[in-house]
């Protein structure tokens, strides 16, 4: 009878042990309710932002500097292994002056060998009007010397929460003496 009972005892034990570690194993992630997370249920808005990219690499302000770059004995053309930081003010319109609707702030770097492309690592963080505080996240590759370039928006903040969409970005103007850029950004975003 004693032996009997150890073996239930030792059975008991060891079944509550195992429904204790698969239970405890799965409260990494649960549902969530949408509403509760201030997400609608309603269909998702397709917003469309225009604006104005300003990278100053000269001067006395410069709003790009470059924090890493290859060893020196890479000769490649295309600035392979560059690394720039930015904070880059997104303007309504061309010129400087107009008025501040956001910054660009993150990093690009020279990623391809034999062709101008950078790899694009950014929020744009908006200033102004209903995205006020709200930002949207770039991550993508910028062929910079094609007419139209075409990077994905893969989330956001704020406003954006849930974001995904695409930029289109097309130069405006590019000065070759001193790399100064403005770049004119259409941004199509899918958001609640």
């Amino acid at each position: 009878m004693a032996r009997a009972a150890t073996i239930f005892l030792a059975f008991t034990i060891l079944t509550v042990s195992s429904l204790l570690i698969s239970t405890n194993s799965h409260h990494f992630s649960k549902n969530l309710n949408q509403r509760e997370m201030g997400i609608s249920t309603k269909r998702e808005k397709l917003s469309h932002l225009h604006f104005y990219f300003h990278d100053i690499v000269s001067g006395r302000s410069p709003t790009a500097v470059r924090v890493a770059e290859a060893v020196a004995t890479n000769s490649s053309a295309t600035g392979f292994g560059i690394m720039m930081m930015i904070d880059d003010p997104l303007t309504a319109g061309p010129d400087m002056s107009s008025e501040i609707v956001g910054r660009a702030q993150g990093l690009y770097a020279s990623a391809d060998l034999s062709q101008m492309g950078l790899l694009m690592a950014l929020n744009f963080a908006f200033l102004e009007g209903k995205f006020n505080g709200s930002t949207l996240s770039v991550l993508g590759r910028n062929a910079v010397f094609s007419a139209v370039r075409e990077m994905p928006i893969v989330g956001g903040s704020g406003v954006f929460r849930f974001a995904r969409g695409y930029a289109q970005a097309r130069t405006h103007f590019f000065d070759l003496k001193t790399a100064d850029a403005v770049v004119e950004y259409n941004v199509y975003v899918l958001h609640y």
